[in-house]
């Protein structure tokens, strides 16, 4: 058990939430999104459990974490494996007492036309990006419920994305995952309320985003022949975007503090879109 202070010079940090006294569990937490998520909710003030398949990645960015100030561990956490779950969130609440919010954020993208996609490449899809946060979903609505391990309610976001609102060519799987993702949002929001498990569950629907996988998108996009080059297929989205930019890692993180705080104490079972406006 430690003690979290809010720190902020891990990454460009600019939400006002206060999530004091919260615990935390990120999947994917080493990398992109999900390491601008654990940090935004470390400088918020969070105790954070880095989970993710990446144990090197993960040991070292949950050590900068407690290097400035914040207290984090590590959990080796394969999001379609139902014992690492198990595993993941006790020691969530070993390591911190308790354990209130869960973001599911790990998830994999592949790029093809629809006369071209691989059927081994959409079945892991499926099984990441669909069962992971189901099973996510299910072990923190056991431990967080009343009688659960945690058993004081709390907050799940879920990582769906822009491409579940928007007919972006050559990610029919992927899109279709994310608008999974988006139903199992509302489901979860009104079973656990219905069952009286004091957990709200949201989502956000990020835009094209630069890091790594939204980078490989681009090159992705011109590989199958839609865009020239990558400034071309960047350009695409910017363009669609009434704000005129990409987004940025952090933009996103602050979207899931709000969510994950009092702020946000009467949203429920909806998305956010963090996309500049590019899906309305």
């Amino acid at each position: 058990m430690c003690q979290n202070l809010l720190v902020f010079g891990v990454v460009q940090v600019m939400n006002v939430f206060n999530l004091s006294g919260r615990k935390a569990l990120v999947t994917g937490g080493a990398n992109g999104l999900g390491w601008a998520i654990s940090s935004a909710l470390s400088a918020s003030g969070a105790s954070v459990m880095i989970a993710d398949i990446l144990i090197n990645e993960g040991e070292t960015k949950a050590k900068a974490l407690r290097d400035e100030g914040g207290c984090a561990e590590f959990v080796k956490l394969d999001v379609t494996n139902e014992d690492d779950w198990r595993s993941g969130i006790a020691k969530t609440i070993e390591s911190f007492s308790g354990f209130d919010i869960l973001v599911n954020n790990a998830g994999i993208e592949v790029t093809a036309l629809m006369t071209d996609f691989d059927v081994s490449e959409v079945n892991k899809m499926l099984d990441v990006n669909i069962l992971g946060p189901l099973l996510g979903m299910k072990h923190a609505f056991l431990a967080m419920r009343p009688g659960g391990l945690s058993g004081a309610g709390g907050s799940i976001v879920n990582i769906s994305s822009v491409a579940s609102r928007l007919a972006v060519p050559a990610v029919s799987g992927y899109s279709a995952t994310k608008s999974a993702v988006d139903r199992m949002t509302r489901i979860g929001a009104m079973e656990a309320g219905k069952l009286g498990y004091g957990i709200r569950v949201n989502c956000i629907y990020p835009g094209l985003v630069l890091t790594d996988m939204g980078i490989k998108l681009a090159d992705d996009l011109v590989n199958v022949g839609l865009f020239p080059d990558r400034e071309q297929a960047s350009q695409n989205f910017i363009e669609q975007t009434p704000q005129g930019r990409l987004g940025q890692p952090s933009e996103m993180a602050d979207a899931v503090c709000f969510l994950c705080s009092d702020a946000a104490a009467f949203v429920n079972g909806t998305g956010i879109p963090v996309d500049g406006g590019m899906s309305m």
